[in-house]
């Protein structure tokens, strides 16, 4: 088990190779990638995915990839209950909010790529870490951590192991962002939670 743990320091959010991932997008479509990693870190198979219609989410953290994989955010999840945001027009559950805001990030991407764990290769649901590379000629052309994105924009938080920490500590500057008031955190109801 402390193999699998350091590895997740490997391959947890941080960075990745931006021109690899740019390489990957094909005309007309939208590629999703996921690599699997062994517990010493190192890229032991890749399964690919494209489509002209593009990827959905299934859920709040859960992405749609075909009828037999799905793809789950690891360590995030939305707020309890119903919540107001004001400044951007919202009032509902907080799973469809954070749904809503995955959904916009799975449509404006390119190149999805994913990481996950060799355990995960053959699992229905897979635990994985994303990322998105989106192009806009002339104005945006970048590679984005999708679980950065979203809890920073406050459409999900970070989930919590039974002690009480983090099971992202990585994206825990992040969530300071976004509790700065963005999405979920603009309504004090949550700020509780």
């Amino acid at each position: 088990m402390p193999a699998v743990l350091v590895a997740a320091q490997a391959w947890g959010g941080g960075t990745v190779d931006r021109a690899y991932v740019k390489s990957l997008a094909a005309p007309g479509k939208v590629v999703l990638v996921v690599e699997y990693y062994d517990p010493a870190g190192k890229v032991f198979d890749r399964k690919g995915f494209a489509t002209a219609s593009g990827f959905r989410a299934k859920s709040p953290v859960d992405i749609e990839v075909d009828s037999k994989v799905n793809l789950h955010l690891y360590g995030l999840e939305p707020c309890r209950g119903d919540m107001v945001n004001q400044k951007e027009g919202f009032a509902g559950n907080c799973g469809d909010y954070a749904s809503q805001q995955l959904g916009v990030l799975l449509k404006s991407a390119k190149v999805i790529f994913c990481r996950a764990f060799l355990t995960e290769r053959n699992v229905p649901l897979q635990d994985v870490t994303c990322f998105g590379y989106y192009n806009y000629p002339g104005s945006l052309d970048t590679v984005d951590n999708f679980e950065e994105q979203l809890v920073s924009l406050g459409a999900l938080r970070l989930s919590k192991k039974r002690d009480g920490s983090l099971m992202r500590p990585d994206l825990a500057a992040a969530e300071k962002i976004g509790r700065g008031g963005f999405g979920m955190w603009a309504d004090p109801r949550v700020q509780r939670q």
